[in-house]
């Protein structure tokens, strides 16, 4: 089964099970090697949208589902990678158990700018909800942003 490794809104295993609901929670891990940043802020419905960059000090806390077939169309639809917005990749996961391989989706679109604040809070629920550390949801929450959204 395919696995899908989620860092932005999808980290909330409830708007998951919306989006795709046919693709269980499988746990959570770190994408070591890479930083959660910010890009395409002129094609974001509120500012800059979540992405991830190679970075070899960094790393960004993730959310793992299992997502088959039938679910991965309507999800890329979401997430815009049918409209070219965001394109997949794999790579390899940190979890408890080892190493996994998941795919994500990266932005298509130059890293800046900055994500609203109702964005990032949105991010940061999300990440909170799925586990995540108290230092990274707080890290995410005190982010600079814009007041739109607010």
């Amino acid at each position: 089964m395919p696995v899908y490794a989620a860092y932005g809104s999808n980290m909330d295993p409830k708007q998951m099970a919306q989006r795709a609901p046919h693709s269980p929670m499988r746990g959570t891990g770190w994408l070591q090697g890479w930083r959660l940043t910010f890009g395409g802020e002129d094609v974001g419905w509120e500012g800059a949208l979540a992405t991830i960059a190679e970075d070899p000090y960094e790393h960004v806390f993730v959310v793992l589902y299992d997502v088959p077939e039938w679910d991965e169309e309507p999800l890329d639809q979401w997430e815009g990678a049918a409209l070219g917005l965001y394109h997949k990749v794999k790579l390899r996961v940190a979890t408890l158990d080892g190493e996994i391989l998941a795919w994500f989706h990266v932005l298509d679109d130059y890293e800046g700018g900055l994500p609203s604040a109702r964005y990032l809070g949105i991010l940061a629920d999300a990440a909170e909800k799925a586990g995540a550390p108290d230092d990274y949801v707080t890290d995410l929450r005190t982010r600079p942003c814009t007041s739109l959204g607010g």
